[in-house]
């Protein structure tokens, strides 16, 4: 698909550029420690320096779109060059390893999750954003300008904006993750029977985004297919089908998936032993969670917390 070259007002891009000038991404061994806007939890900056990072992570979500030229990102075992236009989206607590080109310009946006995880619909949406996301006019060609839009809007709400800056930022923030929790529903929908009614499809909705949210409160402890499929209201065998055509895994896959999440953030705590991370986090041994983060992760538990562990973000 052709692409329309993004571009921002000149105005803008003088007011970004100086403005993100004295911006310097700080990196202590593997982590960075995300310096947000005074008083915010995010952090927008127009970057056009010729500086690779090696491999790092943080607990912010990060959004990259390049307006000129390739920019390369390295997101655990997955390498993705960006042509412009391409929009990534980096989940907190990922390894990843950012690599410019000797010149070009991009867009860089880093939030705190936390900010809107709380909010109805959104463990829904998880699902889909627990790893890297690429939206690009060929991937996602029915939302693809709209979110493009979303990140030069954010852009200028957050070099211009006021007062109100942060409000507005995550007011475009938050539509755009609408716009693809909405799009990946639309895509399941496709290919679903075409007589099934709307109605029913927004059932199914509400029971799914109950099950997500229970998973979400309920992960440490032993829960089952049987119990998760008895609070959606459904049989094991339909929950388990109806599971993995709304959010790609099946349904041991997503639950081994969050207690990875939360073993990733207790690793980081010097005074817990990787046991005590282990039974923390839901796993019911140490050797199934040794066995299981490495197959997630690429390394063992006690690797991962040389390589990431470190002091917490300055304030």
């Amino acid at each position: 698909m052709k692409r329309t070259p993004l571009t921002l007002e000149p105005e803008l891009l003088r007011i970004g550029t100086q403005a993100s000038s004295g911006y310097h991404r700080k990196i202590d061994s593997t982590r960075e420690q995300v310096d947000f806007h005074p008083d915010t939890t995010l952090r927008f900056f127009i970057n056009n320096k010729a500086e690779s990072y090696e491999t790092h992570w943080h607990p912010a979500t990060e959004v990259i779109m390049p307006l000129e030229n390739h920019y390369q990102v390295v997101v655990g075992q997955t390498h993705y060059d960006l042509e412009p236009g391409d929009i990534l989206m980096v989940p907190s607590g990922e390894l990843h390893q950012l690599i410019a080109p000797p010149t070009g310009l991009r867009l860089i946006y880093i939030f705190d999750p936390d900010a809107i995880s709380s909010i109805k619909g959104y463990s829904y949406l998880a699902a889909f954003i627990a790893h890297a996301v690429l939206i690009t006019p060929d991937n996602c060609p029915a939302i693809y300008d709209q979110e493009a839009d979303l990140i030069l809007k954010l852009c200028r709400e957050y070099f211009t904006g006021g007062h109100m800056r942060e409000l507005n930022c995550y007011a475009s923030l938050l539509q755009f993750f609408a716009n693809y929790g909405e799009y990946r529903l639309e895509q399941d929908n496709a290919h679903r029977s075409p007589e099934t009614p709307v109605e029913r499809q927004n059932r199914l909705y509400e029971k799914l985004n109950t099950v997500f949210d229970y998973m979400d409160q309920h992960y440490t402890e032993s829960i089952s297919l049987e119990m998760v499929a008895d609070v959606a209201g459904f049989s094991k065998y339909h929950f388990s089908r109806l599971f993995k055509q709304c959010s790609g895994y099946n349904f041991y896959d997503y639950l081994c998936l969050l207690r990875i999440k939360a073993a990733e953030t207790l690793l980081l705590s010097p005074e817990l032993s990787v046991t005590e991370v282990a039974l923390q986090s839901g796993f019911s041994s140490l050797s199934t969670f040794n066995r299981t983060f490495k197959k997630k992760k690429g390394c063992t538990p006690s690797e991962y917390r040389t390589l990431c562990s470190r002091k917490v973000y300055e304030e």
